[in-house]
């Protein structure tokens, strides 16, 4: 090491603009302290179709519907809804499925049929029988399936062999209530053990962010509660009317009620790229009672992103936990988001930190459009003291590391803490991006003084930070570390030298994170990186 890489230059301290921070928005979530995913499907099924709405039954089978495939009978014709049962486990590499010939009709539309098709979204299994919501999808609309105006649920006493429902008229209609999502509650609702109700949420107007100008993109997400014997009957249901904080309370007025969950974020707000901007975060995919750590899940979506929210009851109090940034279009093989986020009950682990999502796309490049999974790892939050002691070992190293990043742009961030300098990421995405950050977690509170910062490629488009500081996460909150100094090299501007080893120390803390974050440099708005290295020398 020469002399000039031995001098250090104090950083200067700024505030990071978040532009994502609204009132109404959620609060972020404290319950987690690892959240990871993966960046692409890792399990496929033979399969063809999207949406895959699930019930786990009482004979242990999952059931799903798809829209607009051939389901598990590749050999079958295209059907704008079809009903399938899977056997085997994720787990053990022996999942397989099968259409069901059912021998009356799966629903109906109830609009003029030249314009709305059938579509699955949301399915229960209670006392042995399935039901299935289906809504009216406009196919012919500017932004193609932006309307949604009636919705009805349909039940099947033999496993999806047969329906039956009211065929005079929908459940639901005039954009109310129609996109509807059956809470999970495990194999055949058996973890509902505090009530005997079923709860349904759903979304008004659309079932996702629209591309139409005259279609109301969905903010709220609404929940109703009704007996078992009374799925199909609205005279029986029961409507939230309670507020956000989950002060719960109950009306059979459909009009009266109110959102469990409002988020009105809009992502995306300005993009350097021609792309699909300025997107709502609600969107049609499932709601899952996870028994083992005591949480439900909604798994949203957005054109680029994936939406996780968790709450302890029903009805709330919903917060935000993860965002997963798959950037603006295109992707590429080994990095791609998609619909419809679909967690079923039957593959969550015993000890509920592991599950498996599923979602479809066929744009950006990419068409996963079958039922395939990817896996979600999360561990709870405790407060925790930091024993490590000073030493030349890498934290980063720790199993129970967890990389984080704003966005990926090859899908690679998450080896960032592999020991590999020449593989680098960065967080090129699209958007004109405010901020940026590359950095760990860990399930427990580590000592830490300085941090390797390995830089990945620099262009004249970006790689850099224009501003730069380092934070620790104590007790859920990013706090900046104090006295922090940056090694000569690093230059705050394109003149950086891609692949170079930058130092920063910092007064002795402790967290169970840490990060860089800045504003990105560039007209292309990113950072890069290829490892990144924690000390507590």
């Amino acid at each position: 090491m020469n002399s000039k890489e031995q001098q250090f230059i104090g950083i200067e301290n700024f505030d990071i603009v978040n532009c994502d921070q609204t009132i109404n928005t959620p609060e972020k979530s404290t319950f987690f302290s690892t959240v990871f995913i993966e960046d692409k499907a890792s399990y496929d099924t033979l399969s063809d179709g999207d949406l895959w709405p699930s019930a786990w039954s009482d004979d242990d089978h999952l059931y799903v519907g798809n829209g607009d495939g051939k389901g598990f009978n590749l050999d079958e014709n295209w059907e704008d809804i079809v009903i399938n049962k899977l056997s085997g486990s994720i787990e053990k590499h022996n999942l397989s499925g099968e259409k069901i010939m059912s021998t009356t009709p799966i629903s109906q539309v109830w609009g003029d049929q030249f314009v709305y098709n059938r579509k699955p979204t949301g399915m229960v299994s209670v006392e042995g029988r399935l039901y299935l919501a289906v809504q009216d999808l406009n196919k012919k609309s500017p932004g193609t399936f932006d309307d949604a105006p009636n919705a009805t649920i349909i039940k099947s006493d033999d496993k999806g062999k047969s329906w039956s429902w009211d065929q005079t008229k929908p459940m639901f209609s005039n954009h109310f209530y129609t996109t509807i999502m059956f809470l999970d509650y495990g194999k055949d609702y058996e973890n509902n053990t505090f009530d005997d109700y079923v709860y349904a949420y759903g979304l008004d107007y659309n079932w996702r962010d629209s591309f139409s100008d005259t279609v109301t993109d969905p903010q709220h997400v609404y929940l109703a509660r009704m007996p078992k014997d009374g799925i199909q009957n609205l005279s029986k249901w029961e409507f939230y009317t309670g507020d956000l904080k989950a002060n719960a309370s109950w009306s059979s007025d459909i009009q009266s009620k109110k959102p469990v969950l409002t988020d009105q974020r809009r992502i995306y707000n300005d993009t350097f790229v021609q792309a699909v901007n300025n997107m709502s975060v609600i969107s049609q995919s499932s709601i899952v009672y996870n028994k083992a750590i005591n949480r439900y899940i909604y798994s949203s979506w957005t054109e680029y992103t994936f939406e996780f929210y968790e709450s302890p009851t029903p009805w709330g109090p919903w917060r935000h936990f993860y965002t997963k940034d798959f950037g603006a279009y295109p992707w590429n093989e080994e990095k791609y988001g998609g619909y419809a986020t679909v967690i079923p009950s039957k593959f969550i682990s015993e000890d509920g930190l592991t599950m498996w999502v599923n979602s479809n796309t066929f744009v950006g490049g990419i068409k996963k459009y079958n039922l395939s999974f990817r896996k979600l790892k999360v561990s709870l939050y405790t407060n925790t003291k930091a024993m490590n002691g000073h030493s030349e070992y890498n934290l980063a190293m720790l199993n129970d590391t967890t990389p984080i990043s704003l966005a990926t742009h090859y899908g690679i961030g998450n080896k960032l803490n592999d020991g590999n300098y020449q593989i680098y990421d960065d967080s090129y995405n699209g958007e004109k991006k405010v901020y940026d950050y590359w950095g760990l977690t860990w399930t427990t509170n580590y000592n830490m003084n300085e941090i390797n910062y390995y830089v990945g490629d620099v262009t004249e488009h970006g790689g850099w930070f224009k501003k730069m500081k380092v934070q620790v996460r104590q007790n859920n909150e990013w706090i900046d570390t104090e006295n922090t100094k940056i090694s000569y090299p690093y230059t705050f501007d394109q003149n950086l030298k891609s692949f170079s080893k930058i130092t920063i120390k910092f007064k002795n803390t402790f967290g169970d994170g840490v990060r860089i974050i800045g504003i990105p440099g560039g007209d292309h708005y990113y950072t890069s990186i290829s490892e990144l290295e924690v000390f507590y020398k």
